[in-house]
């Protein structure tokens, strides 16, 4: 096995956001650049104490343009880099809660995950690459920071000159006398494997098989494989409630993110009537997020992770309780009221999913949740969109046994009447000029000394902060993760620039109001909120900033 060393140049734009590096696939096309970042995560990693002799890397993605090239890639760079074996989805094939468990189960030295997760794809899209650690989870920000200023002086990567990999085919193949193996593996398998012991598989297939209608949304992306052995083979549920569930470079044309914009074929089932089925959900790009609907009904991301958290003991994997709960800032206090009648911590930290990962290692919660549609528990360390799927059904299957009929709506509605309802909305305003997003975060912070005690209408603001955040686990302090406007009557605005995009900026805002009152809690949310979006719109002046009128997604 001979190893080469390219000469390269440095980029200056490989800092990875909440989720690893992401760009557009012509980014990724230059010369260098793709090697120069895998070289820069494995010179971190030599530094930080060098392989193990029998060291493994898990390789797999979402199944978007490039991830094909950029496998073998990896594979070649891996061999010259000191790793003994990697281990690779058929077909290229991972999903990422699967990469993580994977990493987990068979003890791997981490992982990369080839995603851009809930963007476009194709030619013309995006392509992304995230490392995770040995935990499972996503690297921590002293090890994405270092791999950024590695990429900064990088002068040259290592490369074996090994053939094409054959990653359709499941098996081994040894190189240099054995010394290098790549085990192409059933992507599906062990994750699937894993759900049937989180889940009381008997009970959702009673459900399923009774008259239940359910329609699973894959967006032609990673979890429609998952979906099939799961839902179908396992499961028995009709070959009818999938819906594009052929994974596609390009996920169809569509957009893979699993909200009211994108899944808009789901949606028109879902809202189509008494004819609609009983349960929706999709899934994204990558298989982390997920979407949940009932009839005709919407559930926010917030109220989904208070609901499986206050439902926990109906699922065998916490038929013992659960040790705490985390959700990150932008996220609706929904889940805290659970958690205070519980009696187990709740923790508010930044977004993106490194940062639950100490706590789960440290034993102190067990189910985490973003409002950007990721819940997930501590059996694995990342987001996992058909995880809250399979809980949200063996719920139902649970509340509708011995004849009982209880529908999502129902549940969602006994809980606001139980814990009273956070009226919970966020307009995401994308692919804004950057200059001009920073303008209106920049314009909202000067207001920090002048905003404390003016009154908007029917709201006055207690305080303002942009909001930092103290790891309890391992000491580290993350700064400026989202502008806070707190009013006196517990509502809340939450303005912050998203890590995900590869074009221009994202400017999100969250909209929060508590309604204990049980007979006006089935109100519409962007009704209801309506005088807090001109608050917003006021202190931010976004439209006079940006030229905006109206968001592009409102979830």
């Amino acid at each position: 096995m001979h190893i080469q060393t390219i000469i390269t140049q440095p980029f200056n734009d490989q800092k990875p956001g909440t989720s690893g590096l992401r760009k557009k696939v012509k980014i990724f096309q230059q010369t260098g650049y793709l090697e120069n970042f895998v070289q820069s995560i494995f010179d971190t990693l030599s530094e930080a104490g060098g392989l193990p002799t029998d060291a493994t890397l898990t390789v797999g993605g979402d199944g978007r343009y490039y991830n094909r090239h950029a496998i073998q890639t990896i594979i070649k760079m891996a061999a010259a880099n000191g790793f003994a074996r990697v281990i690779v989805g058929q077909a290229g094939i991972f999903s990422t809660p699967a990469v993580s468990h994977i990493i987990r189960k068979y003890q791997t030295f981490g992982g990369m995950i080839l995603s851009a997760s809930h963007n476009q794809g194709g030619v013309h899209g995006d392509f992304g690459i995230k490392y995770n650690i040995s935990n499972g989870g996503p690297a921590p920000e002293k090890i994405t920071d270092e791999v950024f200023a590695k990429s900064k002086v990088i002068t040259a990567y290592k490369i074996a000159d090994l053939p094409e990999i054959d990653i359709d085919t499941l098996g081994e193949t040894s190189f240099d006398g054995g010394n290098f193996t790549v085990q192409v593996m059933n992507a599906v398998q062990d994750y699937a494997d894993l759900m049937q012991t989180l889940f009381d598989f008997p009970a959702i297939k009673r459900l399923l098989t009774s008259g239940f209608q359910m329609k699973f949304d894959a967006m032609h992306a990673v979890t429609g494989p998952y979906a099939q052995e799961i839902f179908i083979n396992r499961l028995g549920a009709s070959a009818h409630s999938l819906m594009n569930c052929v994974p596609s470079e390009d996920f169809g044309g569509g957009h893979p993110d699993p909200n009211l914009t994108y899944a808009e074929d789901l949606v028109k089932i879902m809202f189509s009537g008494e004819t609609a089925p009983d349960f929706g959900a999709a899934s994204d790009g990558d298989g982390d997020r997920n979407m949940i609907l009932g009839k005709n009904f919407f559930v926010t991301p917030s109220d989904s992770l208070a609901v499986l958290a206050a439902n926990a003991t109906l699922v065998p994997a916490y038929v013992h309780g659960i040790a705490g709960v985390a959700r990150s800032m932008p996220t609706s206090g929904a889940v805290d009221r659970v958690a205070a009648k519980l009696n187990i911590p709740c923790y508010e930290t930044p977004t993106g999913w490194k940062f639950f990962g100490n706590l789960m290692d440290a034993g102190k919660v067990t189910l985490c949740g973003e409002e950007s549609f990721g819940t997930s528990s501590n059996h694995v360390r990342e987001k996992d969109g058909l995880w809250a799927v399979l809980f949200w059904l063996n719920v139902l299957a649970q509340k509708n046994t011995a004849g009982a009929a209880c529908s999502v709506e129902q549940i969602l509605k006994s809980h606001w009447t139980e814990f009273g309802r956070n009226v919970y909305s966020r307009h995401d305003y994308e692919t804004i000029p950057t200059d001009a997003a920073n303008d209106v975060m920049q314009h909202i912070k000067t207001q920090f000394a002048s905003l404390p005690n003016q009154k908007f209408g029917s709201y006055a603001v207690k305080t303002c902060d942009d909001f930092s955040y103290h790891d309890s686990i391992d000491g580290s302090v993350s700064h400026n993760q989202g502008v806070r406007i707190l009013f006196v009557d517990g509502s809340r605005i939450v303005f912050r620039l998203s890590g995900t995009g590869t074009e221009g900026a994202t400017l999100r805002i969250y909209l929060e109001a508590f309604e204990p009152d049980s007979t006006k809690q089935s109100v519409d949310a962007q009704g209801a909120l309506a005088e807090m979006i001109q608050i917003a719109l006021k202190i931010s002046q976004l439209k006079e900033k940006t030229g905006r009128d109206t968001p592009t997604v409102i979830t």
